[in-house]
């Protein structure tokens, strides 16, 4: 019996996981499994899974956590202490699912026990990419991707030889806004942007894939998971969204990971790693489906990507500072408090303020480190966006 964690369970990645699990879950042990303020679902899902701990993020939530599991014998905490805690109990497998920045203390305490991570949360290794990995190594863990398009890489990789690589394709859907008048970005309203063009998801990742920041993280992660080049990284525009990575080889050849836009593929292939189990998935009648076809991602329409670039060549802290800024700016974005093409422009001047020569983005990638970059990054972007 597989002992697992769920962080981030109440999420749409969460949510998977735990269809995955439910199908078969004599094979499996349930440890921990954390939320957000979806208490409801969290200690509903505590309850079906019988897991040892059940953690919110929200400290003020707590009585209302404890008094649905009263009578379960499921222990309920709260706080972000309580999440590193929960990840510090002994698990083989551990879904790093958390939105965020808030996702990488629990994911690296789970990595110090030696445990297999699977990992949803792109902000880890965008933030601290080095430090993720060299935790796994240093402590016997094993990171393995769930991000579609990074399973999609790893699995086109298997058996390959790192060098032999040419070139990766990174595949975007390219969001509410692909098919928009430039001249008409400015007055988008968030509510527009949550609409997604091939699939549900939630506002805050439906509007990153609107501005292409969640692909500029996916980007930043590509480098930071396998080592590449950033030269070698590209992005193209692939409405259909069946293709989720195409990796080129120095032969000429192309290796694509073809499939439904159905995350739990990824989630069931590092669940089963290294070996295959069937999943309920869609199977691809390509008849059907008729044609592929792709676009160039415009950096003047997203201008996220160039900004990914510069973070990849600056290096240090400035996945921190880059991430921390987006965040900021997507919420004032939510809030109406700016526009949709000034989220791009926020996280650009907060980058240019804090970099330079002895700047903090410059300092050793250490947690406390990666925290202090994110809050300042936060109360530059809040003062940018007062200014202006």
């Amino acid at each position: 019996m597989r002992r697992i964690s769920i962080f981030g369970a109440t999420g749409s990645i969460g949510q998977n996981t735990i269809d995955l699990i439910a199908r078969d879950f004599a094979a499996y042990q349930v440890v921990a499994l954390t939320g957000g303020r979806n208490v409801a679902q969290l200690a509903e899902d505590a309850r079906q899974l019988r897991a040892e701990i059940a953690v919110t993020a929200d400290e003020a939530l707590l009585p209302d956590l404890r008094e649905r599991l009263s009578g379960t014998g499921i222990e309920a905490a709260a706080g972000a202490e309580a999440l590193v805690e929960a990840a510090r109990r002994p698990a083989d497998w551990v879904m790093s699912a958390i939105v965020g920045a808030a996702g990488l203390p629990p994911g690296l305490a789970a990595l110090e026990t030696g445990a297999t991570l699977a990992l949803a949360n792109k902000e880890s290794m965008v933030c601290a990419g080095p430090l993720v990995m060299g935790t796994a190594k240093a402590h016997g863990g094993a990171v393995l991707p769930v991000d579609s398009e990074h399973s999609a890489v790893f699995q086109a990789l298997i058996g390959e030889d790192l060098a032999a690589v040419e070139r990766v394709i990174i595949t975007a859907s390219g969001g509410a806004f692909r098919d928009w008048p430039l001249e008409k970005l400015a007055e988008a309203t968030p509510e527009q942007a949550a609409t997604h063009p091939n699939w549900d998801m939630g506002q805050r990742i439906t509007i990153d894939s609107a501005s292409m920041f969640n692909k500029a993280l996916e980007v930043i992660e590509t480098k930071e998971f396998f080592g590449i080049d950033p030269e070698l990284i590209e992005v193209v525009v692939h409405p259909e969204s069946m293709i989720h990575a195409l990796v080129g080889f120095r032969d000429g050849a192309l290796m694509a990971h073809v499939g439904p836009p159905d995350m739990r593929h990824a989630i069931g292939f590092a669940l089963h790693h290294p070996q295959r189990q069937e999943l309920p998935v869609e199977r691809l009648d390509l008849v059907k489906l008729g044609q592929f076809t792709f676009r160039a991602a415009c950096e003047t329409r997203w201008p996220a990507l160039r900004l990914a670039r510069e973070v990849m060549r600056t290096g240090g802290l400035s996945g921190a500072v880059f991430n921390a800024a987006k965040e900021r700016a997507l919420d004032a974005f939510i809030e109406k408090r700016i526009g949709f093409t000034r989220m791009a422009a926020v996280v650009e001047e907060t980058l240019n303020r804090v970099s330079g020569e002895g700047s903090l983005i410059h300092a050793g990638i250490t947690l406390d480190n990666v925290r202090e970059a994110d809050h300042f990054a936060r109360v530059t972007a809040d003062e940018i966006m007062k200014q202006q």
